[in-house]
């Protein structure tokens, strides 16, 4: 089974077009690549009852040649697509990709070339936009956490400051017992530097939250995201994910800002935010994996809902 998700993606035989994959094979008839494809899969057509079967005649006349041949277990089609045409010749020497598996049942039909579906899959388009690059992503996050922190500048200065009051004693206590010759010097945090200290990720935490949940709840769109015109939404849909998902994600991320005092909350954080180029299909970081979310480039100014098309219109509706 392929371990792309259902949706819209060009057709690898024809990538001027686009079909809907349900996760084991092709879906309805292709539409053009630049048409909005309608939210989740085509609608299923009525088969035509089968003809009667005329009379047979003295010389049977030989078969037509068939111009355009589908897979099995897709929908016959009556000719090709818009726009179509054969698949050209793979190069010379051209081999198929390591590792390489055809769909699930797939057999070349006659007049069909072997290499139709031997080139490499296209890069999704959920929804019919595209991924977010991972340089504007990395860039967005670096702006909301100038924007966070200057927030804990002003929230959390309080704490630091105290924290500070506390720590400078303690810190002139250790330097002087390294210039007195002690290789082993021992000072212990005072109980209000214990308080302070958990105050402070707390605090942290929570400006977190508050800055980022209820923005890719509604919007999809922190600061950071608004100004690389990047986007996050659900795998299934445009519409916005709402903050009780928008908290699941923020929650891979960011709850781990509790567990800086051992280092571990750091390690996880820097890791969880290369994940994504671990993914090369659709650019998922954990955190959008545990929230079923995906990161997209929206141009300036572009409608991200798509409305169903009225009965009889194309997919995705006339634009």
């Amino acid at each position: 089974m392929s371990s792309l998700p259902a949706g819209w993606y060009k057709d690898p035989a024809d990538t001027s077009t686009q079909r809907y994959w349900d996760g084991e094979g092709w879906l309805g008839k292709a539409i053009p690549a630049d048409a909005v494809p309608p939210d989740g899969p085509p609608a299923v057509e009525e088969e035509e009852p089968p003809a009667e079967p005329e009379p047979v005649a003295a010389e049977p006349a030989p078969a037509a040649p068939q111009p355009y041949a589908m897979p099995p277990g897709q929908p016959t089609a009556v000719g090709p697509p818009a726009g179509w045409a054969p698949q050209p010749p793979p190069p010379p020497g051209w081999q198929p990709p390591p590792g390489w598996q055809p769909p699930p049942g797939w057999q070349p039909q006659p007049g069909q070339p072997m290499h139709a579906y031997l080139y490499p899959m296209p890069q999704a388009q959920p929804h019919g936009f595209a991924l977010a690059g991972l340089g504007a992503r990395f860039t967005a996050r670096l702006i909301d956490i100038l924007v966070v922190l200057v927030l804990n500048i002003v929230v959390n200065g309080w704490f630091v400051y105290e924290y500070w009051q506390d720590f400078l004693p303690i810190l002139h206590e250790y330097m002087a017992q390294i210039a007195a010759g002690n290789q082993s010097p021992v000072v212990e945090p005072t109980s209000r530097m214990q308080t302070l200290s958990v105050a402070i990720l707390l605090v942290t935490t929570l400006l977190w939250l508050a800055y980022e949940a209820p923005s890719i709840g509604g919007r999809g769109q922190t600061l950071g995201k608004r100004m690389l015109g990047i986007k996050v939404m659900g795998v299934e849909s445009t519409k916005p994910i709402g903050f009780g998902r928008a908290f699941s994600r923020w929650a891979g991320l960011g709850m781990w800002t509790l567990f800086w005092w051992c280092g571990i909350g750091l390690v996880v954080q820097f890791f969880g935010a290369l994940s994504p180029a671990f993914d090369p299909r659709l650019r998922q970081a954990w955190h959008d994996k545990s929230a079923a979310t995906v990161v997209v480039a929206v141009p300036r100014h572009a409608s991200t809902t798509v409305e169903p098309a009225p009965s009889g219109d194309a997919p995705g509706g006339s634009k």
